[in-house]
């Protein structure tokens, strides 16, 4: 299959075909008659395999570094159990991060609905973030 083909089977790009053939995770054979890279079932099952990866928040090297032990003809799970809950717990992270951010910006909606306009002078541009961002 060539490139296209390849991407309008998964619903993606061909863009993202060749991304994952330039950092080396495909590796299809080149047409000697034409030129155009041909892209293998094999392929094909591997690049589906890295975008429900990419669906579950591993990262490219999480999946260079799965798909590496599996090359080897290793299992690859002990791997994909570790680097799982690492993204987990990042994941666990920035949503408290978030949650946090959700706070303050209805804090912020709360009390800056309650505050006047006030035009820019050379020591504040926006009162309302400035004397927010001091609050806190």
């Amino acid at each position: 299959m060539k490139v296209i083909e390849v991407a309008r089977l998964l619903g993606i790009t061909a863009d993202t075909v060749r991304f994952y053939t330039r950092i080396k995770i495909l590796n299809p054979t080149k047409n000697r008659a034409n030129g155009y890279r041909e892209y293998s079932d094999k392929e094909v099952n591997r690049l589906r395999f890295v975008l429900s990866a990419r669906q579950l928040g591993f990262s490219v090297e999480d999946i260079q570094e799965i798909l590496d032990h599996a090359d080897k003809k290793k299992t690859p799970c002990p791997t994909v159990r570790r680097l799982i809950d690492q993204r987990l717990h990042e994941t666990e992270e920035r949503l408290t991060e978030t949650l946090r951010l959700k706070d303050r910006m209805q804090r912020a909606v709360l009390e800056w609905n309650q505050k006047p306009d006030k035009a820019p002078t050379g020591h504040m541009l926006c009162h309302l973030i400035e004397e927010f961002t001091l609050e806190e």
